[in-house]
């Protein structure tokens, strides 16, 4: 089954469906009360069989991304699941293409999740992504908040 899910120019606390399959639903709110200009696409909408999910992005950032620290934290159930913290740009040798990208500008990228190889058990997921424009994590430029119930083992 195909999946899409999709957000673009969304009001922030106003929880927006995404995704449905036989086997997964997916939701989102942004974690601030300010609306943004994000748009991100994730094909297939499932869990079974599927080794890698394609994604598209596109925002227009409300600051400067000469500095870049993704922090990403999952909770199955309501235990923490996963915290891991990446720094994408720091302003020397960034390899990725959203780097130095200035406030307003548009950035547009495609690239592969290959989470998906995980096997998720059944159940409820919560996951909060965080963008910072500083490493000590006081500049909060994005964040978005994911619901991903799965519907059924895949073992």
């Amino acid at each position: 089954m195909f999946g899409l899910f999709f957000l673009i120019l969304l009001t922030p606390g106003v929880s927006e469906f995404l995704c449905t399959s036989s086997d997964l639903e997916m939701s989102y709110t942004f974690c601030d009360s300010t609306a943004h200009a994000f748009t991100f696409n994730l094909t297939p909408c499932s869990t079974i069989n599927k080794p890698v999910w394609n994604a598209t992005l596109t925002w227009i950032p409300r600051s400067d991304l000469t500095f870049l620290k993704i922090v990403f934290n999952v909770w199955y159930e309501g235990a923490k699941a996963l915290h891991w913290k990446e720094i994408l740009c720091s302003g020397a040798d960034d390899k990725y293409s959203v780097c130095a990208i200035l406030k307003g500008e548009t950035i547009t990228a495609e690239f592969d999740i290959k989470g998906a190889r995980i096997t998720f058990p059944k159940g409820d997921y919560n996951i909060i992504l965080q963008g910072f424009s500083d490493d000590s994590e006081n500049n909060m430029i994005i964040c978005l908040n994911f619901t991903m119930i799965v519907k059924q083992d895949t073992f």
